[in-house]
């Protein structure tokens, strides 16, 4: 059964004083930046289209892209997976 957001909610806010309600904390490390390379003459059209859009540097707004495109992909591919489920079972 999947709850919405509000059910999630509402559970979170009845446990938040119920100290055995919840686990212990866990750490998240960052990962460390990769570096990618690119041509010159695609990096110098990326720098002007990330001037265009107003961005503080090439670095967010490639950032940007790649996430957009990154969300674009898993969405298709979970699409195609539900898809192929579909017409097997």
């Amino acid at each position: 059964m999947k709850l919405s957001d509000a059910e999630i909610d509402e559970i979170v806010i009845a446990q938040a004083d119920d100290e055995s309600a919840w686990e212990e904390s866990v750490q998240v490390r960052r990962g460390s930046p990769t570096a990618l390379s690119i041509p010159a003459d695609l990096a110098a059209r990326a720098a002007f289209l990330a001037r265009l859009h107003r961005r503080e540097s090439l670095d967010e707004w490639l950032a940007s892209v790649i996430q957009e495109r990154v969300e674009l992909e898993e969405a298709a591919f979970f699409q195609a997976k539900q898809d192929l489920a579909a017409q097997i079972g």
